[in-house]
């Protein structure tokens, strides 16, 4: 049976950067590719440019401004619907979600496309967060969001929740990787202090969630059993986190690590910073629906530690259960670290889902659910 050309309407915020636009993108391209119509509907942004490039089109609404007045965007929204005789509308975020739902809504359901919704986090729960999960299916993109969606909003049924895991190119994070000549000497060049030393890396954004105090607790304990340990950790401050960045650095130095913990800042080489790296941590204190970090180091090879909840904690145990650590545990934080640096290579109990498997269950649904009366 020949299957009949979607064209499919994805919602969300805007384009700029983060783990949502770049799954929009992807999304967008694995359509075109198959031959379908991919629309995409936002505030606009950077990506906007390569989405267009790659084939599908773009509408540029403001509705993810969290205010009242961006309800006034339904209707220009039901038509654009109408007009583009879309089938499958996929919302992505809380606000557009709104926008989108009640466009929908309040169109023949006769007609109308068919409703999709992702979770990709663990949103406060409320009834402006609801709109997530009033999706004909509801996308969940872990194991732990799926429990999320069933604890807190125990009147969906839980058929219409399909769990599609997050998935990486395996081409980008091929076991083994190792950076360039020219990156490395450029990075020698920028960090000499790094050289010979056992790097132990905490990536992510700098903020009180991802254990940044654990981290340095972890780092000064190490560095009684072995001092070539340095912990590196890599991540931006926003203006606001400033204070918090400062009152980082001033607990480097009451711990006398200044010289061994070294902070990067944010950059755009993360891949080649976890492949040089020799152990790589999750240790945010509060519970994550994924855990891309911790998948993309595994499937290169590095090993990772990382608290046991959460999706960082799904993906151990599915990958890499020896990895596993009890929450704010500094003491299994550090021997799993010494273990880890008596021998590196790591087994992995199962390949890591692939960015390909990720977007043909997403194809499949979109197909499956446009077929359904």
């Amino acid at each position: 049976m020949v299957q009949r050309k979607l064209t499919v309407l994805q919602a969300l915020p805007a384009l700029q950067s983060g783990g949502v636009e770049r799954g929009t993108l992807e999304v967008a391209h694995h359509l075109v590719s198959r031959g379908h119509r991919s629309l995409v509907v936002s505030a606009g942004g950077g990506m906007v440019d390569r989405l267009t490039q790659e084939g599908s089109g773009h509408l540029t609404l403001p509705i993810g401004r969290k205010s009242l007045l961006t309800l006034r965007l339904v209707p220009a929204l039901r038509r654009y619907l109408r007009e583009q005789r879309v089938d499958v509308l996929h919302i992505r975020s809380r606000m557009p979600g709104w926008v989108a739902y009640l466009a929908w809504r309040g169109m023949d359901p006769a007609t109308r496309p068919r409703l999709v919704s992702t979770v990709h986090g663990m949103y406060s729960v409320n009834a402006y967060s609801a709109v997530m999960t009033r999706g004909e299916r509801v996308i969940a993109v872990s194991d732990t969001v799926r429990d999320y969606i069933a604890a807190n909003y125990p009147r969906i049924d839980s058929s219409r929740i399909e769990v599609i895991h997050r998935g990486i190119d395996p081409a980008e994070y091929p076991p083994g990787f190792r950076p360039s000549a020219e990156w490395l000497a450029n990075w020698s060049t920028g960090y000499p202090q790094l050289a010979d030393r056992k790097l132990i890396t905490l990536p992510g954004r700098i903020t009180r969630l991802k254990g940044h105090g654990d981290f340095l607790q972890l780092i000064e304990q190490l560095r009684t059993q072995d001092p070539t340990v340095h912990g590196l950790i890599v991540g931006g401050a926003e203006p606001r986190k400033q204070r918090y960045l400062q009152e980082l650095k001033a607990r480097v130095a009451q711990l006398g690590l200044t010289g061994h913990v070294t902070f990067t800042g944010q950059r755009g080489d993360l891949r080649e910073i976890l492949a040089i790296s020799d152990i790589v941590l999750s240790l945010s204190s509060k519970p994550e629906s994924f855990g891309r970090t911790t998948l993309e180091a595994l499937a290169m090879g590095v090993p990772v530690l990382g608290y046991d909840h959460g999706g960082v904690g799904e993906i151990l145990r599915r990958h890499y259960p020896a990895g596993r650590v009890p929450l704010h545990d500094i003491a299994a934080l550090a021997r799993g670290c010494m273990a880890i640096s008596r021998g590196r290579r790591i087994d992995l109990m199962a390949p890591p889902t692939t960015l390909r498997d990720m977007l043909d269950a997403t194809l499949a649904l979109y197909e499956a659910v446009s077929r359904t009366p």
